[in-house]
């Protein structure tokens, strides 16, 4: 199956619960929304309100889509406590999580190592890995007590071959593609899957941030990297793990 020009069927994520951090903007606001579309109870995490209460519209707008929920959370400033509490929330409502899908992310700086501001490179790998890792750890009681369940990494092509300037940002994704197969590799004999998937060049706000002027018409939209995402959440992923999918 080419996972890259994957047609999701109707009904495809019917009756499974999906947490999607990073749901406010570009590829999770997209993701959210097709989630949705295709039957999935979808939890919207974010840092602004507004900005989550605009897709949760969107979605009740979509005929016959499950009501999703919302989370506001900051990851930079999230303590653990924020965490164990959105946790308790997911499974006093739902009981499980047959998906969690880590999209939320910061860029930091393109500057070299040398010029590298030591504050700035916290940050990255705090919201980028460290918060993806918290977040993890407190779901997987749930994740586990779902029949299929998958976790989704958000990597990225500067996260396999180091690049220039990248700085944190790459740094921070090639310890995700590691976090992810480490995750695989402890339940390579059990239900649970953990993959990684890169986008590839999209028209988002961080793309922009990375490239200001680069032609934006030429990029692939959030909608249009959206079906490996979907392959790995639904049955059609299931046997698939330890891996690191590229959307382009």
């Amino acid at each position: 199956m080419d996972y890259k020009t994957y047609e999701a069927p109707a009904g495809l994520l019917t009756d499974r619960t999906i947490l999607i951090t990073g749901a406010s903007d570009g590829i999770g606001k997209a993701l959210a929304l097709e989630a949705a579309r295709l039957g999935a109870r979808v939890i919207l995490h974010g840092r602004s309100a507004r900005k989550l209460e605009a897709v949760h519209d969107a979605i009740d707008a979509i005929d016959g889509a499950e009501r999703p929920s919302i989370a506001v959370m900051d990851l930079l400033t999230a303590e653990s406590v924020s965490y164990e509490s959105l946790a308790q929330s997911l499974e006093d409502e739902f009981g499980r999580l047959d998906g969690l899908v880590h999209n939320a992310g910061i860029l930091g700086d393109r500057f070299s190592i040398q010029q590298y501001d030591a504050v700035t490179w916290q940050r990255v790998m705090h919201v980028n890995l460290t918060a993806a890792f918290a977040l993890t750890q407190v779901c997987l009681p749930l994740l586990l007590a779902a029949p299929d369940p998958s976790v989704i990494f958000t990597s990225s092509g500067v996260g396999r071959e180091g690049r220039a300037y990248w700085g944190a940002y790459a740094v921070s994704k090639f310890a995700v593609e590691g976090l992810s197969q480490v995750l695989a590799a402890e339940h390579v004999d059990g239900k649970l899957r953990a993959n990684c998937v890169n986008p590839g060049a999209t028209r988002t706000a961080m793309r922009l941030a990375a490239y200001p002027a680069e032609n934006r018409d030429k990029l692939k939209t959030p909608e249009e990297v959206l079906a490996p995402y979907l392959f790995l959440l639904g049955p059609d992923g299931r046997g698939v793990t330890g891996e690191s999918l590229d959307a382009q």
